[in-house]
């Protein structure tokens, strides 16, 4: 009886500590590796968690207009990385997004990876993700994603490692 009190106590201590590891999902097959280009209007930009959306109307080749959902970062990750507030975006700004569409063909796109927002009559960059390409006469006017946090911009060359402190701390390692 012990034995199964023990071998019960394991088995739900590991499906607790696992919980957080599917708490949050990954998109494989759900966007296609395609880049799509969408120039459209703004509806609404919803600052939310986990996923920040933004709503845009886009006119379809006959004109029609189609409801589109553009899915982001959270909205702390907009603030701390691209400098978005709820204001960022208005109804009716016009705005140029480069994303991955969802599969099934909804009007849905995720723009976490290998994507770039900016504002279509300006060409001012909004928001560009890491791993993506600037497109020609966007303008880029603060560092490339992951500058400050360790990561060398991808437009700025490295910079020379820092000296090493002459008498480094004692029974440790400068860094």
């Amino acid at each position: 009886m012990k034995n199964k009190l023990v071998l019960l106590a394991v088995v739900a201590g590991f499906l607790w500590i696992s919980i957080p590891a599917v708490a949050h999902h990954g998109d494989a097959g759900r966007y296609d590796e395609n880049l799509v280009t969408l120039n459209g209007m703004v509806v609404e930009l919803q600052m939310i968690n986990p996923h920040s959306i933004i709503v845009l109307d886009v006119p379809d080749e006959a004109g029609k207009s189609i409801r589109w959902q553009a899915e982001m970062g959270g909205p702390n990750a907009l603030a701390r990385g691209f400098g978005w507030t709820r204001n960022t975006l208005k109804p009716g700004d016009k705005i140029t997004l480069m994303g991955r569409r969802v599969k099934s063909g909804a009007p849905y796109m995720n723009l976490t990876e290998r994507a770039v927002v900016y504002m279509t009559d300006s060409k001012k960059l909004l928001m560009r993700s890491g791993n993506s390409e600037l497109p020609s006469g966007v303008i880029e006017n603060r560092p490339a994603p992951g500058a400050g946090r360790g990561e060398t911009p991808a437009a700025a060359p490295a910079a020379a490692p820092a000296a090493a402190p002459a008498n480094p701390p004692a029974g440790g390692t400068a860094y």
